[in-house]
């Protein structure tokens, strides 16, 4: 945002749209997302950001005619009132009323609430409605995007070509993946499944692209049928390559916005698709252009990705409202993918390995910091002139360096938080050029980070420190460390969901009286989203809603933060699988988590006296693993960094 300093206040701009609107609104919700729901949003739907200021990856403004406000989540508290202007009051996400309880409380009765519907979800739409009744306010849908008429600078989309990805990677076909949800839709007695979510379609038909900065999907709707297959795209993005092989597997290419008029049109039984084949010789002899036979009457969308836009134009007595079969089928990795993953994380792990090693020795060369395994007091003077100097986005750019010399390296996963002394404190900073911070010998550093590879991907948080930790610093690492150990080592009966677990990450901070302020764990892609559904681990209610299943993927990242001082937080991911227990009580089956990350944790951060004898075990047999499978990728000073830090440790 900073290149937008001497532009007009967007609230300036867009209040005189409100008051001209018909009819007048007197409040405008301008959510985070685009119109498939999307965590992470490319560059010309930064609309939430646009209007407020505000950049994390979770928030909702509200535009009324005589105040702002801005909701966000635990994560961003701290970077939401470091950017938001005065104009701006920040709500915070679990502290203060949710948005719809706080419109129907402070609006008058009748007021007029305008939205996107492209940009909320079809559960959202109804939560707010169903709190409007209360003073018989009204949610309009607005035909244009009141953002979008302000903005007058607004990114223009590219037209990035579609990529395949390729069978060895993917460890499935578009054929096995369609037959799969075919049988989904026949016993959930559906006709169609409405695709919306950018990383399912990506996921089912196997082609991954470049519309989202970090994220390898297309922006792109999917329709499936008992019948057809169709993909709504910008056919810019089509290349003679990816049509012959969308063709080949009966997938039918349409315009992106297309999707509105076709949905429409299934809604009354009357989508036209033209037969290709392969997925269509089970139907028997149909003509060129047949018309969706309605043997069942429900056409499925998914509440939580399927905009209010889309779900308007359906008939809604015929509309099926669940989860996409698609979330947990992707989240559910074959055992090709699993390998990927596993494979990648060790390549990752070299490379934050040999990042890690470098910024050791830069430390002490530069800053005469004591380096990464001493806690003798260095010099802490410069060695170098001014010129010389590492900062947050320096040491990040070398870490990508690093990783971009891997086998199958796509990208980043996210931008790297890398976060040094009080930034580290800020949950999801992203540092900028212009007003990072240089690097300092005797301060907390945070980095977290991940990569995309055509054979996984991959997200992983270590902390360190290059000077002399203090006690606190120490005691807070390894409560952090202990909740890590604590979820990594838990075995827990089939059933079990994210949210009953989250306590084990946090039980050593809450004897300290400490927390943090965000979830345990996410799902992981491969090769797609760094966060991925529909499980996670953490204490919000969602996390109650799927049970964890062996194949899936989960990131295990308890942390601590102190503003102004130091953040903390340590990040692996894990592979849930079948557990081997001496009984089986109740017939139920055990699960267990099997860590896929390999990167040393710093011990000279560990207060040793703080940990069990089953603890100490764990760090040393994790070190072990981490020489052994890192070794190969390795070799001079950085084989003898890991080496060194892989060292055991006692009581």
């Amino acid at each position: 945002m900073g290149s937008e300093g001497k532009r007009q206040d967007p609230l300036d701009a867009l209040r005189p749209l409100m008051e001209a609107h018909s009819p007048p609104l007197h409040a405008l919700i301008v959510p985070s997302e685009d119109a498939h729901q999307s965590e992470y949003v490319a560059a010309w739907d930064k609309r939430r950001a646009y209007v407020s200021g505000f950049t994390g990856s979770a928030g909702l403004a509200l535009v009324l005619r005589d105040e702002a406000l801005l909701w966000t989540d635990g994560r961003y508290f701290l970077q939401a009132t470091q950017q938001l202007s005065e104009r701006w009051k920040l709500m915070r996400i679990g502290e203060d009323p949710a948005v719809e309880t706080w419109i129907a409380d402070n609006l008058d009765k009748d007021a007029t609430i305008g939205v996107d519907p492209w940009c909320i979800s079809v559960d959202t739409a109804h939560r707010w409605e169903q709190a409007f009744l209360k003073k018989e306010q009204k949610l309009v849908q607005l035909e244009k995007n009141l953002i979008d008429e302000i903005w007058k600078d607004r990114p223009l989309p590219e037209a990035l070509p579609i990529c395949i990805q390729p069978l060895e990677f993917a460890g499935c076909s578009v054929k096995q993946k369609l037959d799969n949800l075919r049988a989904n839709l026949d016993q959930e007695k559906a006709e169609a499944l409405i695709i919306t979510a950018l990383d399912e379609v990506a996921w089912l038909y196997n082609i991954r692209g470049s519309d989202v900065a970090y994220n390898p999907v297309v922006h792109a709707f999917a329709i499936v049928t008992r019948c057809f297959a169709f993909l709504y795209v910008d056919k810019r993005k089509v290349t003679s390559e990816v049509e012959k092989y969308l063709i080949d597997n009966g997938i039918e290419i349409r315009n992106y916005d297309a999707v509105l008029s076709d949905s429409e049109l299934l809604s009354c039984g009357q989508l036209l698709g033209t037969t290709k084949n392969g997925v269509l010789e089970k139907e028997g002899d149909l003509s060129q252009k047949e018309t969706v036979k309605v043997k069942h009457n429900l056409i499925w969308i998914d509440p939580g990705s399927c905009c209010f836009a889309l779900f308007s134009r359906l008939s809604s007595d015929r509309v099926l409202q669940q989860q996409s079969p698609l979330a947990l089928s992707k989240a559910l990795k074959n055992p090709v993918e699993l390998n990927g993953l596993r494979n990648a994380h060790i390549r990752d792990g070299a490379a934050v390995v040999n990042f890690l090693s470098w910024l050791d020795i830069q430390m002490q060369e530069i800053y005469g910091a004591a380096g990464y395994f001493s806690e003798v007091k260095g010099s802490n003077k410069r060695k170098h002139s001014e010129i010389t100097k590492l900062t947050e986005v320096s040491v990040s750019d070398k870490l990508e360096a690093f990783r971009s010399e891997q086998e199958y390296f796509k990208g980043l996963s996210f931008p790297t938080i890398s976060s040094v002394g009080p930034n580290a404190a800020v949950i999801h900073y992203e540092p900028k050029h212009e007003t990072c911070a240089e690097l300092q010998a005797e301060s907390i550093y945070l980095c977290d980070s991940g990569a995309q590879y055509l054979d996984g991907t991959t997200d992983i948080t270590r902390t360190v420190h290059f000077g002399k930790p203090s006690a606190h610093e120490k005691s807070c690492y390894t409560a952090v460390l202990k909740g890590h150990i604590a979820l990594d080592t838990a075995v827990f009966p089939n059933g079990t969901t994210g949210n009953a677990l989250d306590i084990l990450a946090r039980a050593t901070l809450w004897k300290n009286g400490l927390d943090y302020r965000h979830g345990t764990g996410h799902g992981i892609g491969s090769y797609l989203n760094v966060h991925e559904g529909p499980h996670l681990i953490s204490f919000k209610p969602q996390a109650r809603n799927v049970a964890l299943q062996a194949s899936m993927t989960v990131t295990d990242e308890p942390g601590y933060y102190e503003d102004g001082n130091f953040g903390i937080r340590l990040e692996n991911v894990l592979v849930i699988k079948q557990a081997d227990t001496k009984f089986n009580f109740g017939d139920k089956g055990y699960l267990a988590f099997e860590h896929i990350t390999w990167v040393p944790y710093q011990t000279k951060l560990i207060d040793v006296s703080m940990l069990s004898p089953c603890d100490v075990n764990w760090v040393n047999d994790y070190h072990m693993a981490c020489r052994e499978k890192l070794k190969p990728y390795l070799k001079g000073v950085d084989l003898e960094w890991l080496e060194k830090a892989t060292e055991p440790i006692s009581c």
